[in-house]
C-alpha cells in the first residue's frame, strides 16, 4: 500500500525523501527502503537537487507494468472459466491459453 501510494504522491509532483517520509507513521530509513524497490523496478526515477533526493514516478513504466499485469489477468481468467466449466461437467473447447504462447 505505501509503494502504490509513493507512485501516486511522485506522479503530480517531484517529491523529496525526507517530504515523502512526513505521510507515513514509519522511519526515513524506511521510506527510503520503499523508494530504493520502487527504483530497482524502474518505477520511478530518483534525481539529485542540491542535498535533496527528489523521486519522480516514471509514468511509461508504470503504463507497461499495468499492461503486463491485464494481459495476466485475462489469462488466469480464461483459466478460472474453463476450470469451471470442467466442474461442472462441461465439455472443454479448444480455446487457446494465452499463458502458454503458440503452438508448435
Amino acid at each position: 500500500m505505501t509503494r502504490r501510494d509513493i507512485l501516486r504522491r511522485c506522479v503530480r509532483d517531484d517529491l523529496s525523501v525526507s517530504r515523502l517520509a512526513e505521510a507515513y507513521p514509519m522511519s526515513f530509513a524506511a521510506v527510503q527502503k520503499h523508494v530504493a524497490v520502487l527504483e530497482r523496478a524502474g518505477l520511478v526515477v530518483k534525481r539529485r537537487r542540491g542535498r535533496e533526493q527528489l523521486v519522480r514516478t516514471d509514468p511509461d513504466a508504470v503504463g507497461r507494468a499495468r499492461q503486463a499485469l491485464d494481459e495476466l489477468e485475462t489469462a488466469w481468467r480464461g483459466r478460472v472459466e474453463r476450470m469451471s466449466r470442467l466442474l461442472a461437467g462441461e465439455a472443454e473447447t479448444d480455446v487457446p491459453d494465452p499463458l502458454e504462447g503458440p503452438e508448435r
